[in-house]
Formats: C-alpha cells, sequence, structure tokens
C-alpha cells in the first residue's frame, strides 16, 4: 500500500503517534453513529484499529503493547476509585449471586471448548487457545501456554495456542458488545428507565434524615448526658438544639448536654429510629427550634485539612473546643447521622450548628477549601497504580496447577483501587480523584487500549480468519463467546429480573471485557454497569486462569 510505505519512512514515534490518533479520531467519530438505534461507542475505536492494521498501518509492536498496558491500567484503576465507596456495600448485597452466575459463564464457555474439542479432534492447545481467545482473556493463554511448556510432549503447542487464541480473540471482542446488544433487544430494554431503576435499587434500606422537635418528659432522663440516655448510640439520633424549660432562647446541643424535665431538644435520624427514641424521651412538641430565636446557625462544610482525615467525629472534638455539634454527614450520594465513631474522609460534607464564631473556627479546622475537591492528586494516583501493579504480580499458587495465578496488570490495580478508594487515602497521600477527572482519565485509558487492541489483532487477522483451519476455529469461537453469554444473561433476566446495569456489568465482567464495560458503560450514559463488572472480576479472572491450565493439563 503507498500509504503504509509513506508512514513507514516516517520516525518510528512520529509514525506510532499519528496511528495512534487517526485510530482514535476514526473510531470517536464512527462510535456516535447509530446502527439499528445504537451507537458503539468508544468499541469504535476497536474497529478503527483492526481496519488501519488490515490495510498495512501497523505500529512498533513494544510501544504498542505498553500503550496498551497502560491505558487499560488507567481505566482499570480509575473505575476501582470510582467504585470504591460503594463496592463492599454492593458486595454485600449482590456479590454472591454475581459472581455465581459468573462462574456459570466460565464453566460454561470451558466446557464448550472441550466439547467442541473433541467433536473436531482438536490438539489440547488448540483448545485451549479457542477458550482463551474466545473469552478474550490474555492472562488465561499466558498460564495455560506455561503449562503447555512444562509438558514433556507438548512441542510446538504454545504457540499453536496462541494462533487459534489470535484467530478468535477480535470477534470475540465484538461478539461479547454485540451479545450486549442482542440480550437489549430481546428483552426490549429502556436503558435509561433502566439505569433510573439500579440508582433507586442502590438507594434502598437508606432511609432519608428527618428532624423532630422533642419535649423531655420522661423522668428516668433527668440529668442525664444526651449521650447516656439509652437508645440514644443504637439508634444513631443526635441532638443539635435545645430550649430549657421556661426559657426563651435556643442554645447549641450535643452529646454532653444534661436533660432536665420540660426540656424541648431538637433531634436528627431517620423516621423509625426517631419514633423509637420518642418512646424513650417525651413527645412530639409542636414548637419548631429551627425556627425559634437564639445565637445558634448551621453551615456545611467539607472536611479538606490534611490533620483531620481518619479522625472520627468524637476524635474531631468540635463540640468541646468551639461548641460546634456535627448532626449529619454526607459522603457522595448518602447521608448519615454523624455518629461518634463515624471517621471522616477527604471530601465528607458536614452540616455543623453552633454560634456564628464557633461556626468560623470550626469551618477552619474542618478546611473547606471547595477548591481542592477539583485538583487531581497525582502523586496519590501514581503511587496507587505502582502497589496495583506489584499486588498483579504477585504468584497465588493453587494445588494442582503447573503454574501460580495471577491477577495481572488488570486485576492488581482494581483490586488496590477500589480499596483505596474506600479508604481515601494510601499514607500521607490523599486518593481522590475528582469525577471529571475519573471520567477522563477511564475514557483516556480505553481509547488508547481498544486502539492498540485493533492495530496490534487487525494485521494477521484476514490470513489467519480466511484459511479453511482458521473459519473453522473463529466459527467455533464465536459459539464459546456468544452462546454462555446469552444463555446467562437469558437465565439472569427472566429468573432473577436482573437489572441491565447489573446484567451488562456482570457479563463485561465475566468475560473480564474491558471495551464492552465501556459499551455498557457508554449506552447507560452513566458508571451503573461497573459496580456488576467490579464485583465479579476478581474471582472471575482466577477462574479462567485456573480453567485454562486445566484444559492446558489435558
Amino acid at each position: 500500500m503507498p500509504g503504509s510505505e509513506t508512514i513507514g519512512a516516517l520516525p518510528p514515534v512520529v509514525r506510532d503517534l499519528l496511528l495512534l490518533c487517526v485510530a482514535a479520531l476514526v473510531g470517536i467519530g464512527l462510535g456516535r453513529i447509530r446502527f439499528g438505534g445504537v451507537r458503539l461507542g468508544l468499541a469504535g475505536v476497536l474497529f478503527a484499529g483492526l481496519a488501519l492494521a488490515h490495510f498495512g498501518f501497523t505500529p512498533s509492536t513494544a510501544v504498542a503493547h505498553f500503550v496498551k498496558d497502560f491505558g487499560l491500567v488507567l481505566f482499570v484503576f480509575s473505575l476501582g476509585m470510582q467504585m470504591g465507596p460503594g463496592f463492599f456495600a454492593s458486595l454485600r448485597r449482590h456479590g454472591l449471586r454475581l459472581n455465581g452466575y459468573a462462574a456459570l459463564l466460565v464453566m460454561l464457555g470451558g466446557g464448550l471448548s472441550l466439547l467442541w474439542g473433541w467433536l473436531l479432534g482438536w490438539s489440547t492447545p488448540v483448545t485451549v487457545g479457542v477458550f482463551c481467545g474466545a473469552t478474550t482473556n490474555t492472562p488465561a493463554l499466558g498460564a495455560a501456554q506455561e503449562g503447555l511448556r512444562a509438558a514433556a510432549d507438548a512441542g510446538d503447542g504454545a504457540n499453536l495456542a496462541a494462533l487459534s487464541y489470535a484467530a478468535t480473540y477480535p470477534l470475540a471482542v465484538v461478539g461479547i458488545i454485540l451479545g450486549l446488544v442482542g440480550l437489549r433487544w430481546w428483552f426490549g430494554v429502556d436503558v435509561a428507565a433502566e439505569a433510573e431503576a439500579f440508582r433507586r435499587q442502590q438507594g434502598e434500606g437508606i432511609e432519608p434524615l428527618e428532624r423532630l422537635n422533642l419535649r423531655v418528659e420522661n423522668p428516668n432522663l433527668i440529668d442525664l448526658r444526651f449521650s447516656e440516655v439509652p437508645g440514644a448510640r443504637e439508634t444513631g439520633v443526635v441532638i443539635s438544639r435545645i430550649r430549657r424549660a421556661g426559657g426563651e432562647l435556643v442554645q447549641v446541643a450535643g452529646p454532653d448536654t444534661v436533660l432536665g424535665a420540660g426540656d424541648t431538644i431538637l433531634a436528627v435520624g431517620t423516621r423509625r429510629h426517631l419514633e423509637q427514641f420518642r418512646r424513650v424521651v417525651g413527645s412530639a412538641a409542636e414548637e419548631d427550634l429551627m425556627a425559634a430565636p437564639g445565637p445558634v446557625s448551621f453551615r456545611r462544610v467539607v472536611v479538606t485539612h490534611r490533620a483531620i482525615l481518619g479522625k472520627s467525629v468524637r476524635e474531631l472534638g468540635l463540640d468541646h473546643l468551639h461548641g460546634v455539634t456535627v448532626t449529619r454527614l454526607t459522603r457522595g450520594d448518602l447521608n448519615f447521622t454523624a455518629l461518634p465513631d463515624l471517621r471522616l474522609q477527604f471530601g465528607d460534607r458536614l452540616q455543623l450548628v453552633g454560634s456564628e464564631a464557633g461556626l468560623d473556627a470550626a469551618t477552619e479546622a474542618v478546611g473547606n477549601a471547595v477548591k481542592q475537591l477539583e485538583e487531581t492528586n497525582f502523586a496519590g494516583i501514581f503511587a496507587g497504580i505502582l502497589l496495583g501493579v506489584l499486588v498483579g504480580l504477585i504468584p497465588l499458587a493453587i494445588p494442582g496447577l503447573t503454574a501460580p495465578v495471577k491477577l495481572g496488570l488488570a486485576g492488581g490495580p482494581l483490586v488496590v483501587a477500589i480499596v483505596l478508594g474506600k479508604l481515601g487515602r494510601l499514607g500521607p497521600l490523599l486518593m481522590h480523584l475528582p469525577a471529571n477527572a475519573n471520567r477522563a482519565l477511564r475514557e483516556l485509558g480505553m481509547i488508547l487500549f481498544l486502539a492498540q487492541v485493533g492495530l496490534l489483532s487487525g494485521a494477521g487477522l484476514a490470513d489467519t480468519v480466511f484459511t479453511a483451519q482458521g473459519i473453522v476455529w473463529v466459527l467455533a469461537g464465536i459459539s464459546v463467546t456468544c452462546l454462555p453469554l446469552l444463555l446467562v444473561g437469558v437465565l439472569a433476566r427472566r429468573i432473577d429480573g436482573m437489572n441491565y446495569m447489573n446484567l451488562s456489568g456482570l457479563l463485561s465482567g465475566g468475560m473480564t471485557d474491558p471495551p464492552a464495560l465501556a459499551f455498557a458503560s457508554g449506552l447507560a450514559r452513566c458508571d451503573s454497569p461497573a459496580v456488576a463488572y467490579a464485583a465479579v472480576y476478581p474471582l472471575t479472572m482466577v477462574l479462567r486462569i485456573v480453567t485454562a491450565q486445566l484444559l492446558a493439563m489435558g
């Protein structure tokens, strides 16, 4: 091709950069075109890369592999940081069910690969390669090749496995995406409605906070501090204001406020807990202390001061130091009553009640530097990625397998990012990634990854596929990709009525396929599918590696 010869004459770095930019530009444009009402989104970059490579425009192999892996690390690390705060709660609610379906997906793919191998008389390396390629799992191929090389009679088995893997991989990526589209069409899914329903499901069990004015009538509470009142700690109710019996002015109240007969207090908590607390204290009061006169005000501030991160509300001591009570805490989309043992994270929003002077002092102690919320802490990001890469290299020995299992560059950074996103810090480093920066890094990482996957896979695709042997591998690989995916998708939707956000994330994670997740997230126009993806990815990665090694053992 004349064009490829001209590009080949350019310096290697310039040539590779031009190819990357062209693949990204063409792919992004392709992703915006609707096909039957569906857009490819970032997956269009993969097709652009495949087309360029098919016509002879290929990058330097070493550089392409580095860019591909770096893009994947950026994507999964940013994803983990986004999912970390709510991941463990979601895992407790849905983790067992999601991972059960993911395990079924792996077993069906392994069983179908074995069936094709038996029916068509394939050698063990071909069976392993088709399984790994059809399930888009490169770490599984690497682990299987180690087992094949260790076999005395393996011959050229490792290379044969790589060849069948290369034949089935590109169309497997496409097949997973088409499977998600097919499930959406089959069940007539309204993606926007499903995304809204998913957000509501995520909020189930989280009751909104309310205020209730109470009159102290229980004689057993007289002269007790509020923190000593039975049920105060168990229900999580806090008080912020009090008006003494016979008094006119409202005062700040907190855990150490001593109650008296006839006092009126303003309590904050969920409706159910406030009702339980009312039975202990007395009766509901008609007056509203929020509107009553007194030197009491409230303010919402943001936790940004490094010195207080990780401290509990009690250790913060705003009530003792400044006469200020913390009534509620907002983290992400969740609201909590500010229990004394609740530990603070960067970006938490606190509602404070106190005098103006006390609020000024408390605001300074908390930080409230709102601009810091938009700053990207790259030191924390690279420290987290470093730790994630190292974790991905740790060999996990499993009895009976010829080679240890590793989470690799996809699993290690993902697991570490989820944990760091939950903790909010790594030693002295803040693990805070603003929403816009997170989204930008995720998309950049996926563009780099998909472009290089296409550029690396497209060159020999036609030569491998359009042979009698290659066509058989590809057709069998498509069945290994699509049949388990469709079967599990139908089961999860029909039996469990699984939301499409969870379903698309489950299938993308169950196939360990970031391009499919990018497509699902683009289709939903939100990050909701990533919750299920992150929930099943670690276990699925291990199961696929183990399955590949078992297949390699013959």
